[in-house]
C-alpha cells in the first residue's frame, strides 16, 4: 500500500461496499421482489458507483448518491419485466407469481401487495420504513420534493391496508406499523 490518491480510493470504496453491500441488495429487493435480480442490482449499483468514485464519495451523501442508482436500476428492471409479460401475454404465456422458501403466509400476502404498489409508492414506503429513512433523506434519494414523499407514503400505507383487509397480513402491517412505523418518533423525522 503506497498511499497513492488511487489506492486510497481503493481502500475508501472497499470500506464502503463493506459496509453498504447487503443494505443495498436489501433495498433492490423490497423493490423489485427478487432476492436473485435485487443482487445482481446492488452488484450493478456498485459497479457504477466505482466507475464514478469521485463524483460519488466527493457527494455530501455517497449512500444516497448509491441508494438512487438502485432506485433507477429497480424502475429500469421494473420497466423491462411489465414488457416481458406484455409479450408472454400476447403469446399466451402465463407469468404466475412463484414464492420460495418456508414464508409465512401473511409475508407473502404483504410482500405481494407491496408488489403491486405503483414504484414510486413503493419506493417512498421502503425508504421511509424499511431503511428508517426521514422524509428529507427519502426525498433526496428519489429526487422528489419532501411534500411528495409524505403525500406518496401516506397513499401507499393506505392501499396496503385495503389491499391486505380481512387477512392475516393486514394484522402483520398493523402490528409492524405501531411498532417501527412512526417516523415521528425518529430523530430527522417529521
Amino acid at each position: 500500500m503506497d498511499g497513492s490518491p488511487d489506492q486510497d480510493a481503493r481502500q475508501e470504496f472497499h470500506r464502503f461496499f463493506e459496509r453498504h453491500h447487503r443494505e443495498l441488495a436489501r433495498l433492490a429487493y423490497l423493490l423489485i421482489g427478487d432476492p436473485d435480480a435485487a443482487d445482481d442490482l446492488a452488484a450493478d449499483a456498485l459497479v457504477a458507483a466505482w466507475r464514478n468514485w469521485d463524483r460519488v464519495r466527493g457527494t455530501d451523501r455517497p449512500l444516497a448518491y448509491v441508494r438512487r442508482i438502485v432506485v433507477n436500476l429497480s424502475n429500469s428492471r421494473l420497466r423491462a419485466i411489465v414488457r416481458e409479460r406484455g409479450r408472454m401475454a400476447a403469446l399466451g404465456g402465463d407469468a404466475d407469481d412463484v414464492t420460495d422458501g418456508p414464508d409465512v403466509a401473511a409475508m407473502v400476502d404483504l410482500r405481494a401487495a407491496l408488489r403491486r404498489l405503483p414504484h414510486r409508492k413503493r419506493a417512498c414506503l421502503v425508504l421511509r420504513y424499511a431503511f428508517d429513512l426521514s422524509e428529507q433523506e427519502t426525498a433526496r434519494v428519489l429526487g422528489i420534493s419532501v411534500g411528495t414523499v409524505k403525500s406518496q407514503t401516506s397513499r401507499a400505507v393506505a392501499e396496503l391496508e385495503r389491499q391486505l383487509r380481512g387477512n392475516a397480513a393486514a394484522e402483520l402491517l398493523a402490528g409492524y406499523r405501531a411498532q417501527a412505523l412512526r417516523p415521528q418518533s425518529r430523530p430527522g423525522g417529521a
